[in-house]
């Protein structure tokens, strides 16, 4: 997902990273719930009694208070990062169930959540793809809209909407492995320390990789800017939810246009293909904690 970004972006990714320890939730993610959270002038009720779109009470305003309860909210600066990135898709409802951990740690849990959603499966421009049944039906009803008008909306590639977490290491390696090389090669970093940050799990990359990136060490896949806008750390992609799809047409405004009718969002700025299945109608985001912004064009629904 190569974008340009701006300098004063990238600074704010080194500003984040500068005191990280551990940069995820010490929790393990529960997969049960994704009812949004009880604000202080809400009345608790009983889970039983659930409407079948999980929707928000009206009384709820705000990005924290629609995050799914029992969302475990990350205290170091790394997965409060993560989350102002990516958090869009935890407020999604609409008959869709939103992850609630800001990254899942390995394939097991990935595993756990995904096989307790409801799923489908659909051929489109001959790549089979996965998505949570809602968010299918809608995208199946934005091809057909595009169709009448004379357009397409199709996906990329194969991974394009259902990733695995294995899929996200593949993705990560393949920024990392080449940037620990090259600053090798340029004496930046030395190759005792290149082998130890292999020898480390992805979860346990994450932080070292952006603490080299605060001296300017950038492992973006052109080694110009920060990883974090060329792939999502390992376990953090909103593909793991089934609510991601990355379209070929994204350049058209009129397909953008019937995604958004259908409730398929841009929610991140770094990633133009990019679109998140939100369940709600534009009107509603805001009330779900989402701010409206534009770059270059574009419409982008980012958490407040």
């Amino acid at each position: 997902m190569e974008t340009n970004k701006t300098n004063g972006m990238i600074a704010a990714i080194l500003i984040a990273a500068a005191s990280i320890a551990c940069w995820s939730p010490s929790e393990s993610p529960s997969v049960d719930s994704s009812t949004p959270r009880p604000s202080a002038t809400s009345t608790p009720s009983n889970t039983n009694q659930m409407s079948e779109t999980n929707k928000a009470p009206t009384t709820m305003t705000g990005f924290k208070a629609n995050l799914p309860t029992g969302f475990k909210e990350p205290t170091d600066d790394a997965g409060r990062l993560l989350l102002k990135e990516y958090g869009a898709v935890f407020v999604a409802r609409g008959g869709v169930t939103p992850p609630n951990t800001v990254v899942f740690r390995d394939q097991a849990e990935v595993t756990s959540f995904q096989n307790s959603l409801k799923t489908s499966s659909e051929n489109i421009g001959g790549f089979n793809l996965e998505l949570q049944t809602v968010a299918m039906d809608d995208l199946r009803k934005a091809i057909a809209d595009a169709k009448a008008a004379g357009l397409s909306i199709s996906p990329r590639g194969q991974d394009s909407a259902k990733r695995t977490y294995d899929e996200t290491i593949e993705l990560w390696k393949s920024r990392v492995e080449p940037a620990l090389k090259h600053w090798v090669s340029k004496g930046k970093i030395t190759q005792a320390d290149a082998d130890r940050i292999r020898g480390l799990s992805p979860y346990q990359q994450v932080p070292e990789v952006l603490k080299l990136e605060q001296q300017g060490i950038w492992f973006a896949k052109d080694l110009s800017k920060s990883i974090i806008y060329s792939v999502a750390p390992p376990g953090t992609s909103q593909h793991l939810s089934m609510l991601a799809l990355d379209v070929k047409e994204h350049e058209d405004a009129k397909v953008r246009d019937i995604l958004a009718k259908h409730r398929w969002f841009q929610t991140v700025t770094s990633d133009l293909p990019h679109f998140t299945y939100l369940g709600f109608g534009e009107d509603e985001l805001s009330k779900r904690g989402l701010k409206k912004t534009t770059d270059g064009g574009r419409t982008f629904w980012i958490p407040e």
